[in-house]
C-alpha cells in the first residue's frame, strides 16, 4: 500500500526541483531565444529565420518529387509566411506513425488597411486594422515599428523594416491626456478606444516646395511618401498590394532582480515555435521517429487561408510520408500524434479572480499541459482522451521534465482555442502544451526562463520517445 505522502499531488517549482546545474542550463538556452526573439517580429521574418537554423543544420528543400527515406530532412516553406520541417525516421510509420509538434509563429498586432496613408489638421497617419485577439487600450502611447513586405506589379518584393535601429525613428498611438479623458473613462475598458481610432502617427511635417514653402495639397501625405520613395521604391498606390503591420518597437528584456522573466513582444506563440525548432534539431541525426514540426500562420485570426492549420498541407506531407513507406496514409494517421504547441495563461497574482488556481499553470512550475481549451462549456476544443494525457505523463517523467496541467481561466471567465482541434480532425491524438504567460495578447508578454526550457525537453522527449 502507498504511503500517505504517496497519494497526494503537490505542484512544486524548478527552484525545488531542479539543481544548481540544470538552472544553469535554463539561463543558457534563455538567451539563445531571447535573441532570436527580437528578430522575428512577424511571420515572414520567423519563417526566414527558422529557416536558415534548418539550413545550417543539414535540411534542404522538399519539391515533392524525391521519395523520402529515412535520414532525410526537408523543408517545405509555404509561400514564406508557414513552414514544416521533417525528419524522417527509420521505425515504421504503418506501426509508429509521425511525431508532430504544431507551433504558430503569427501574434497579435496592428495591420495597416489596403489604403492606410491619410493627413488630418497637419499630421500624417496609417489607419490599421488590428490582427488577433489584443487590448486596444494596451497599443496606445508606446513606440511602434513598421514592418512587412511591399509587392510590387514588376514582381518584385520589397522588404519594409522601421523601427528597430537604434537610429530609427519610431511610430506611436496618442491617447488623451487626462484632464480630458473623463469621458473616455467613463467608459467600458473594451468601449474606451475603438479599432477605427487605432491610428498611427508617421509624420508631423510637410513637404516644402523649391520656395521653402509646404505644398498646396497633401504635404504631409507627399513627405512621407517621398521618404518611402526614396529608401524602398514604392509609392502609394504599391500600398494596395503591401503586408505591413505595426509591432512593438524593443527588444527582449529580463524582469525583475533575479532576471528569472524575459519580457517582450510575440511569446505567444514563438516561445514553443523556437522550442518546438530546437526539440527537432536536437532529434535530427539517425532520429527513431519521423518527426514534422510545423510552424503555422493564421493561428490568431481562426486558421483559415493557404498558411493556416485549417489548410491541408499537413494531410498531404503525412499522405506522401505514408506512400513513400509503402502504408496506408489513414493508418498512418491513426498511429501519429501531436503536440499543439501553443502557450498557456499563467496564474496571475494581480488578477485571481478570473483563474481557479487549483487548475491554473503557476510560473516556474515549467511547461503546461492542457487536455483542452475551448471556452464556457469546452465549446471549439480538441479535448485529449485520457489514455493520451497517460501517455503523455509517461513520457515527460521518464525524461525529467517538469510539467503541470494547465487550464485557460475559470469556466465562466473566457477561454481560447489552438490548432490543436483542426489536426485532431485527422484521427490523431493530440494535446496542447506550451508555455505558461502573463499578459497574454499584450504588446509586453513575460515568460519563465524555467518554463521555456522545460517546454524544449518536453518537445525533445515527445520526438524521442
Amino acid at each position: 500500500m502507498s504511503e500517505k505522502k504517496d497519494l497526494l499531488y503537490t505542484k512544486k517549482s524548478v527552484f525545488e526541483r531542479c539543481d544548481k546545474k540544470e538552472r544553469q542550463k535554463m539561463t543558457d538556452y534563455a538567451e539563445g531565444y531571447r535573441y532570436w526573439l527580437d528578430k522575428v517580429k512577424t511571420e515572414r521574418e520567423a519563417t526566414r529565420e527558422i529557416d536558415k537554423m534548418l539550413r545550417a543544420a543539414g535540411f534542404v528543400d522538399y519539391d515533392g518529387k524525391k521519395k523520402l527515406a529515412a535520414g532525410d530532412r526537408v523543408i517545405v516553406n509555404n509561400r514564406g509566411k508557414n513552414l514544416f520541417a521533417v525528419v524522417i525516421g527509420s521505425s515504421d510509420v504503418a506501426e509508429n506513425g509521425v511525431r508532430i509538434c504544431a507551433s504558430h509563429i503569427d501574434s497579435p498586432r496592428l495591420d495597416m488597411k489596403p489604403m492606410p496613408l491619410f493627413e488630418t489638421d497637419g499630421i500624417g497617419y496609417f489607419k490599421t486594422h488590428y490582427y488577433g485577439g489584443i487590448r486596444k487600450y494596451q497599443w496606445a502611447t508606446i513606440p511602434l515599428a513598421l514592418h512587412g513586405v511591399v509587392a510590387k506589379k514588376d514582381g518584385t518584393t520589397v522588404e519594409v523594416s522601421i523601427g528597430e535601429d537604434i537610429v530609427d525613428p519610431r511610430f506611436c498611438i496618442s491617447d488623451l491626456l487626462p484632464h480630458l479623458g473623463r469621458e473616455q473613462g467613463a467608459k467600458p475598458l473594451d468601449k474606451a478606444f475603438t479599432g477605427e481610432g487605432l491610428n498611427v502617427i508617421v509624420c508631423t511635417s510637410p513637404e516644402l516646395d523649391d520656395e521653402g514653402k509646404p505644398e498646396k495639397e497633401d504635404a504631409v501625405k507627399i513627405k512621407v511618401m517621398r521618404y518611402l520613395n526614396e529608401k524602398y521604391g514604392i509609392d502609394e498606390e504599391d500600398f494596395l498590394s503591401a503586408e505591413l503591420c505595426a509591432v512593438p518597437a524593443g527588444t527582449t528584456v529580463e524582469i525583475g532582480l533575479d532576471r528569472w522573466l524575459l519580457g517582450g513582444y510575440g511569446h505567444d506563440d514563438r516561445v514553443c515555435a523556437y522550442s518546438s525548432l530546437t526539440a527537432l534539431l536536437e532529434n535530427a541525426d539517425s532520429p527513431k521517429n519521423t518527426i514534422i514540426v510545423t510552424f503555422a500562420d493564421k493561428e490568431e485570426t481562426g486558421s483559415d487561408g493557404p498558411t493556416g492549420m485549417q489548410g491541408i498541407l499537413l494531410s498531404d506531407i503525412i499522405d506522401k510520408i505514408a506512400r513513400d513507406a509503402g502504408a496506408d496514409p489513414a493508418v498512418v494517421r491513426a498511429h501519429s500524434s501531436c503536440l499543439s504547441a501553443d502557450v498557456t495563461a499563467a496564474f496571475d497574482p494581480n488578477y485571481p479572480d478570473v483563474f481557479e488556481k487549483r487548475n491554473a499553470s503557476l510560473i516556474h512550475c515549467g511547461v503546461g499541459l492542457a487536455k483542452y481549451t475551448g471556452s464556457g462549456g469546452k465549446y471549439g476544443t480538441n479535448d485529449a482522451t485520457a489514455e493520451f494525457v497517460a501517455h503523455v505523463r509517461k513520457i515527460f517523467d521518464e525524461a525529467g521534465v517538469v510539467w503541470q496541467m494547465a487550464e485557460l481561466g475559470k469556466v465562466d471567465a473566457g477561454g481560447g482555442g489552438t490548432v490543436a482541434k483542426y489536426i485532431s480532425k485527422m484521427n490523431i491524438d493530440t494535446i496542447d502544451l506550451g508555455v505558461p504567460v502573463m499578459s497574454m495578447h499584450a504588446p509586453f508578454e513575460m515568460i519563465s526562463k524555467a518554463d521555456l526550457y522545460e517546454a524544449h525537453k518536453a518537445f525533445s522527449a515527445f520526438c524521442a520517445y
